[in-house]
């Protein structure tokens, strides 16, 4: 099954009904304010979700331009909620589409961003098309922005990784995992989702457990500059870390994408 039906039920980081989403929202305006980003450009917002992060960074730097990119495309139309609350109302494009395939997808922007610590859906494989793919769009002083956290240390560490983890609680639901295996070619666990009570099984998923470390590296690669903001220590206890981005290289981008290859069947 797809993850547009696991994200109906892990989803209130993103739901513009949700208090705190709506708060989350609020300090991704504030932390975008503080830092040094083009000013009535084009927003990029990558697998947007019900596009929150790009509607933040569109009213922060006053874009002209929001266009939202997500397989998912329900949520892609709930982007019109958070435009409304932030009092913009900037030209808005929908790509239904793959990012790993972003060069294709979209023209040039000048600002993008990748927020909801979604890159525990990609692989290594998959972080070198998309890095690459994001520089090769970018306009010369373009920014991208990324937000997650260190599973290595959070979640391997701390925690300790769980063969059996209660994901989330709703109202009337819960929704649990359960590990499955592991792809040595990819790097990649294998869980399955559950929905309790019943017992339903919502679908079988691959997540990769990034550090930071490595996506500033893979990064590195493809832009000039690279810079970590811890979130939480700034005052923005609801957002993760942001790795920024700045200067794409962009023949070295579009050289890597001519040659690029997968060792394992997609």
């Amino acid at each position: 099954m797809s993850l547009e039906e696991l994200y109906r039920y892990a989803r209130d980081y993103m739901e513009p009904k949700n208090e705190g989403a709506r708060k989350r929202f609020e300090q991704m305006i504030g932390l975008f304010m503080t830092l040094e980003l083009p000013g009535n450009g084009k927003v990029l917002d990558l697998c947007a979700g019900t596009g929150i992060a790009g509607a933040a960074l569109t009213k922060a730097t006053d874009a002209k331009l929001l266009t939202l990119v997500d397989a998912r495309e329900d949520d892609l139309k709930r982007s019109e909620e958070w435009l409304e609350m932030a009092g913009i109302e900037p030209e808005i494009r929908l790509v239904r589409g793959d990012i790993r395939g972003i060069n294709k997808l979209v023209g040039e922007h000048d600002l993008a961003v990748l927020f909801g610590n979604t890159m525990i859906h990609f692989d290594p494989f998959d972080a070198v098309r998309i890095f690459a793919g994001v520089a090769s769009t970018l306009s010369d002083g373009g920014v991208f922005m990324i937000e997650d956290t260190d599973r290595v240390y959070r979640i391997l560490y701390l925690i300790g990784y769980k063969e059996f983890l209660v994901e989330s609680k709703g109202e009337d639901h819960t929704l649990a995992s359960v590990h499955e295996g592991y792809n040595v070619f990819r790097g990649t666990f294998k869980r399955s989702y559950y929905l309790l009570p019943g017992f339903r099984k919502v679908g079988e998923f691959d997540f990769y457990h990034w550090n930071l470390s490595s996506q500033l590296a893979i990064g590195r690669i493809f832009f000039r500059e690279v810079q970590l903001i811890r979130a939480e220590k700034e005052g923005f206890s609801r957002l993760s870390d942001v790795l920024i981005f700045r200067g794409p290289r962009r023949e070295i981008a579009r050289h890597v994408l001519e040659d690029f290859s997968v060792p394992y069947k997609e």
